[in-house]
């Protein structure tokens, strides 16, 4: 059986590849992101085929950051599709256009907080204000979400925290960089388990290659399942 709290990173080139692995999960998975990378190749004809022809719930990952009319613009045109996730850059000007691009309508506004391939370094050379990138995040969480956010993207390490502010009451907490015990980390930083992810307080985790390049993707999703508390 599938668990909709976890989302299956579609990371592959094109809408070709994408339906195949999710024919090949099957009824394993539910739940599915599909993000820049297949933009080009076809994301938004598999997403709408997911979940109008296949029942899946589809979080559309995007990362929009633009002034606010654009912001605004770009979510009303999503909201057509009736996905279930988007993600903004959680910037409150960002965020607080995206609100009301999606007004009226069941899509789920996600903030970006600070990406989870990111270290201290990182933000030193992208010249972000100095401090812990622990701090950092739950300080960019709380204003995402005051400025309207259904919930926030964040590390599984942020999670905990997160979930104790008292604007998190009732959002969403979506964690990627997440790794099943023994799975290489890739490019991600900032990791945790299944289980440590979905204890902390993450409504949702997302896992991509680790599932999409197993020999067999849905018994890897399973497994990611069988991992949740």
């Amino acid at each position: 059986m599938s668990d909709d709290r976890l989302i299956v990173a579609l990371d592959v080139p094109n809408v070709v590849q994408g339906l195949e692995l999710a024919q090949r999960m099957g009824d394993a998975v539910s739940f599915y992101k599909i993000g820049l990378g297949m933009l080009t190749g076809g994301g938004l004809a598999l997403a709408n085929e997911l979940k109008g022809e296949m029942g899946k719930k589809i979080f559309l990952d995007m990362k929009f950051f633009d002034i606010g009319a654009t912001v605004e613009a770009a979510v009303r045109g999503v909201a057509r599709y009736d996905l279930d996730f988007l993600t903004v850059h959680g910037d409150p000007q960002v965020v607080r256009a995206a609100a009301e691009g999606k007004a009226g309508t069941g899509l789920k506004i996600l903030a970006v907080t600070v990406l989870t391939s990111l270290d201290r370094a990182d933000l030193d050379a992208n010249m972000i204000v100095a401090g812990d990138i622990h701090a950092i995040t739950i300080e960019r969480a709380a204003r995402a979400l005051e400025a309207g956010a259904d919930g926030v993207i964040a590390s599984p390490q942020e999670a905990a925290a997160i979930r104790a502010l008292p604007q998190a009451a009732g959002k969403l907490i979506v964690t990627p960089g997440v790794r099943p015990a023994g799975a290489a980390l890739g490019d991600q930083k900032r990791v945790a388990t299944p289980f440590q992810a979905i204890s902390d307080g993450a409504n949702h985790i997302v896992v991509g290659r680790p599932i999409w390049q197993a020999k067999d993707p849905a018994a890897a999703a399973r497994a990611v399942i069988a991992e949740l508390p």
